[in-house]
């Protein structure tokens, strides 16, 4: 039977602006990447939030990001890859200063945003964020875009890597998600949306924009939590794939 991971970016309030589905949507997916303050998030928003994680049995994961509040970490920044390395063992720091504050233990590390896109088309970038999850932790899993530069670093420095495919997001025939300033890089349509997620589970492939067939590897979906519909978009994703005989389960799970 196939298994495969179900993954929302959480914690991401800070201050007084908050997002509305962190507490309920947590139920409905099997890991949790946890915001570490650089693109959002605060030191009570991260610890609240590991917390209720924990209560849920979900899998706790930084998501560290670029340091760009006011652009939610999706613009991109000129780094050096010494810049990404250390934002990246930082963020990872204190995040795992939480979970084991709860007597809990961090399984995995998934980049942010652009910080994600960059690592996923530039090499040396990719190896600098695959070295600074190792040396922080070499035991962690390290979540990156199907078929990435970021998976091939993790593969290659000895890291465990988790091959991520997006339900919401449509694809490009270079297999590379659709910029979020192109028309139609967000799937609105819940049917849409579903569909997709169920050929790349089932069938290992996406449909690109331009109608090209792209082979990819599903080992976790990710589900955003920061929409006005996510809520019933995890419930109706989780509902769909247990229909379908699939086992949910964070990576790594016996």
């Amino acid at each position: 039977m196939k298994t495969v991971d179900i993954n929302c970016d959480l914690g991401e309030s800070y201050g007084v602006y908050r997002m509305q589905w962190d507490e309920a949507v947590l139920p409905l997916i099997t890991s949790a990447n946890i915001a570490c303050g650089y693109h959002a998030g605060d030191p009570g928003t991260m610890r609240s939030t590991v917390e209720r994680a924990l209560e849920h049995q979900v899998a706790v994961g930084a998501h560290p990001g670029l340091p760009d509040l006011q652009g939610f970490g999706r613009r991109r920044m000129e780094i050096t890859p010494q810049e990404a390395y250390d934002m990246v063992v930082y963020q990872i720091g204190a995040l795992d200063a939480f979970v084991r504050s709860y007597g809990g233990c961090m399984h995995h590390v998934k980049p942010h945003g652009a910080l994600y896109n960059m690592a996923a088309e530039n090499m040396v970038l990719a190896e600098a964020i695959a070295r600074a999850v190792y040396n922080v932790r070499p035991e962690l899993y390290l979540y990156g875009l199907a078929g990435s530069q970021l998976i091939q670093a993790a593969d290659r420095i000895g890291l465990r890597s988790v091959s991520e495919v997006f339900a919401d997001r449509t694809y490009g025939s270079d297999g590379k998600l659709t910029p979020r300033s192109q028309a139609g890089a967000v799937i609105q349509q819940t049917e849409l949306a579903l569909a997709q997620v169920l050929r790349m589970v089932r069938e290992g492939i996406v449909v690109s924009t331009e109608g090209a067939q792209i082979p990819l590897k599903a080992e976790t979906i990710c589900i955003h939590g920061d929409g006005e519909h996510a809520l019933s978009f995890a419930r109706e994703i989780r509902m769909r794939l247990e229909a379908e005989g699939i086992i949910l389960a964070a990576a790594g799970t016996p």
